[in-house]
């Protein structure tokens, strides 16, 4: 098209009444996007510390309260359990939650499984020569206050109380833990895995070992006679690994 051909076409479109027309143009294409180079990316953000450094078991008592609402299972429980024992103990013994001694003396494992936990520490290291007993290790629960029918505590709870867990263990520092039943395996190992499949292998927690054994409330079942003799077969191996 010549230029008097191109006026002729404006020409008309102006006596239309068209006061302005648009050229299409095809769309730019998007710029290059390179891949930053790793050295020029950012460094991933620091993990936050669970807890500050140097923090004692008095503190975190403090901190938890002595009416914690943190979760639903304050509503039935009559105190809340927060754990007992020496806080440089270089064992420590993880449960489940509390029962209904438990959540009436405010201590863990005092009823019949403790005084069965209390026998398998006590009369083992005799029998094995180590010169310690139960007040010498540190005793607590997955969850501090009693679940409702002694049930399993539920996710969301054992999520919000094992912050309270996992702080004592780092105020304790222990060269060795022992997860008592699932649930404790549970919050420590973050598995989904049973007892039988966990027990008799060393894991760990953070840096810290970790023995998984039968929960003494299991032991004290007539029909689990095979279960007794692996228990104390997993609490000799924690006592020699601890103390020799």
């Amino acid at each position: 098209m010549n230029r008097d051909q191109l006026r002729q076409y404006l020409n008309f479109y102006q006596d239309l009444g068209v006061k302005s027309i648009y050229r299409h143009t095809a769309p730019a294409a998007p710029p290059e996007v390179r891949p930053t180079p790793p050295e020029l990316r950012p460094a991933p953000p620091a993990l936050l510390p669970l807890a500050p450094p140097g923090e004692t078991l008095d503190a975190i008592r403090a901190d938890l309260g002595d009416d914690c609402r943190r979760c639903r299972l304050c509503e039935a429980r009559s105190r809340i359990v927060f754990g007992s024992g020496s806080e440089q103990a270089r064992l420590v013994f993880v449960g489940e939650g509390p029962g209904a001694d438990e959540d009436a003396q405010g201590l863990p494992f005092v009823g019949r499984a403790g005084q069965l936990l209390t026998q398998m520490i006590d009369g083992t290291a005799s029998k094995e020569g180590i010169p310690i007993r139960r007040p010498d290790v540190y005793i607590c629960n997955v969850v501090k206050c009693r679940p409702p029918e002694n049930r399993t505590p539920l996710p969301d709870e054992m999520e919000i109380c094992g912050e309270f867990l996992f702080r004592q263990l780092l105020a304790i520092r222990p060269k060795a833990i022992c997860a008592l039943g699932s649930t404790a395996a549970k919050a420590l190992l973050d598995t989904k895995d049973g007892v039988t499949r966990l027990r008799g292998r060393w894991h760990k927690w953070r840096d810290i070992p970790v023995i998984v054994t039968y929960h003494p409330s299991y032991l004290l079942r007539p029909y689990n006679q095979n279960a007794k003799r692996e228990a104390w077969e997993d609490l000799k191996k924690v006592l020699h690994y601890v103390y020799d």
